[in-house]
This record gives structure tokens, C-alpha cells and sequence, in this order.
């Protein structure tokens, strides 16, 4: 996958993360990019441990992929921000 095309994979899965988990996740546009690129290669990484991991931008499963490693990065992301707070 190209650079542009996995930085815009990696903004969208960041944003498709942030919608589906619940509360408020502090950042804009630029930290999400950086989350869900993070996340994407997290994703990838994963996915490429069971043998399926990003093959293409328009590839259902490098989505999926990606979508749940920023699931996993804004989590984690959470807990360091929450603990840093209190």
C-alpha cells in the first residue's frame, strides 16, 4: 500500500475507532491520524499473524484490520491520558 493511501486508511480507521467507542477521547484530526496510523500498522501487524494482514487499500480486511488496532491504540491511549489526569 502507498503512503498517502495508508495515511487516509489510517485517518478513517482512526475515526471509525473514535465513533465506536464510548466517551470522549480528547485529540483532533492530527491525533487521530497519528492513532490510527499507529493503529493501522498495529492492525496489520496482527492481521499478519493470522495471515490475513493489509493487502490493498480497498481490501475489507486490511479495513478491519485497522479499524480494530485503533480500537486497541485509543484503549491503551485512554488508560495513559486517564492515569496522567488523576
Amino acid at each position: 500500500m502507498n503512503f498517502l493511501a495508508f495515511l487516509l486508511l489510517g485517518l478513517i480507521a482512526g475515526a471509525i475507532a473514535k465513533a465506536i467507542l464510548p466517551g470522549k477521547q480528547g485529540g483532533g484530526w492530527i491525533a487521530t491520524l497519528i492513532l490510527g496510523v499507529i493503529g493501522a500498522i498495529l492492525g496489520g501487524w496482527i492481521g499478519s499473524l493470522f495471515g490475513s494482514g493489509t493487502a490493498g487499500f480497498f481490501d475489507l480486511v486490511s479495513w478491519i484490520w485497522s479499524i480494530i488496532g485503533a480500537l486497541i491504540v485509543l484503549i491503551i491511549w485512554g488508560f495513559i491520558t486517564k492515569r496522567r489526569a488523576a
